[in-house]
């Protein structure tokens, strides 16, 4: 009988919960307003030809490149950032190797690490959700042949210095060590910046967030490139199809758009924090598009009256140090105004000050 390996066996499935998302979604940190209108006139003048060819990515990759102060060998395109986590793990890991990260994190970090066999470490963040570096230093052994952290962090909002990413490089030089910089436009700050960079050192990037691409599925991976050559030996030649590669210059060319959109977030956000704060609710203060908040053991009901209301947010009651949590997205003026409105209703209705004060 067929079955499959046995590290495949031990995975448990993530599930995104994606179903009957009716309503306004401040569930999974998308942009809210959609990507840029040049965007969308490409993708309308896409042909029957274009769609008909296998994709040639390495023209776009030579854009992208130029668009990041890179040159083309540093970097891939990818099928999202979860594409360019799977490449990292199969190109570094093999059974018994450890993979160490800090929780609570992106998910898919564990799983494709687990998917090759490998022994994941975890590393619990402070109980603020500070960043534990001498803890995460403390485990980096022989065998830790890769790190991931993603700065800012998800779910948490927390971002990492860069004084201690270089540290961490620094610390592990056999290991992969992934810096994953989805929410970087709301940040603000990128160790793509730095001139010269560690040689184990790989950053990743998204279109899925502030550019408004996750249905296209298109994220970069930038690396050494005598390593960057390596990683793509287990890539497919054909990873990010024909529409994600036609669009994706016109998104890098219209700066005005993604600039305006991650500085409306970015006063958001204050706005969201301020009236948290007012609220009493106990929230992180983020660097991403989105906000984690306290609520309590009432958290489900929350996460309920709000989709009544006709606003999705994410229940993380069940990540590390997450008890009790949900997180909002963060988005344009209009769709911040309509969540603070039916915050101020929620917390109204279910008592939540006296909640989260108990």
């Amino acid at each position: 009988m067929l079955e499959a390996r046995a590290a495949v066996q031990r995975l448990q499935a993530y599930h995104p919960p994606l179903a009957g998302r009716q309503g306004l979604p401040l569930d999974f940190n998308e942009n809210t307003v959609g990507c840029s209108p040049r965007v969308l006139a490409r993708m309308r003048a896409l042909d029957a030809e274009v769609l008909a060819r296998y994709p040639d990515r390495e023209p776009v990759e030579r854009e992208v490149a130029r668009f990041l102060g890179l040159d083309a060998s540093q970097l891939l395109l990818t099928n999202g950032v979860d594409e360019a986590i799977h490449l990292l793990c199969s190109t570094y890991l093999e059974a018994g190797d450890e993979a160490v990260i800090v929780v609570p994190t992106f998910a898919m970090y564990s799983i494709f690490a687990q998917a090759e066999g490998a022994q994941v470490v975890e590393v619990r963040s402070g109980s603020d959700f500070s960043f534990p570096a001498e803890a995460l230093v403390a485990k980096i052994n022989p065998r830790t042949r890769l790190i991931a952290v993603a700065n800012p962090n998800n779910p948490t909002g927390a971002a990492v210095s860069e004084a201690h990413l270089l540290q961490i490089a620094d610390a592990a030089p056999q290991a992969a060590f992934l810096v994953d910089e989805a929410y970087f436009e709301f940040h603000g700050e990128t160790l793509l910046a730095r001139p010269a960079r560690p040689a184990n050192l790989f950053v990743a990037r998204t279109f899925s967030k502030a550019y408004g691409l996750a249905g296209l599925r298109a994220g970069v991976l930038v690396g050494d490139s005598q390593q960057m050559a390596m990683v793509r030996r287990v890539a497919s030649p054909y990873n990010v199809n024909a529409a994600a590669l036609a669009v994706l210059p016109e998104a890098l060319q219209d700066t005005a758009y993604v600039e305006q959109y991650a500085s409306d977030v970015r006063r958001n956000r204050n706005l969201l924090e301020q009236e948290l704060r007012a609220l009493g609710l106990h929230y992180w203060p983020s660097r991403g598009n989105f906000v984690l908040v306290r609520i309590g053991s009432l958290h489900v009901k929350f996460v309920r009256s709000l989709r009544e209301r006709g606003i999705l947010v994410r229940d993380r009651d069940s990540d590390p140090g997450c008890e009790g949590a949900v997180r909002l997205t963060v988005g344009s003026d209009e769709h911040t105004r309509t969540l603070v409105a039916a915050l101020r209703a929620v917390v109204e209705d279910l008592s939540l000050q006296r909640e989260v004060r108990a």
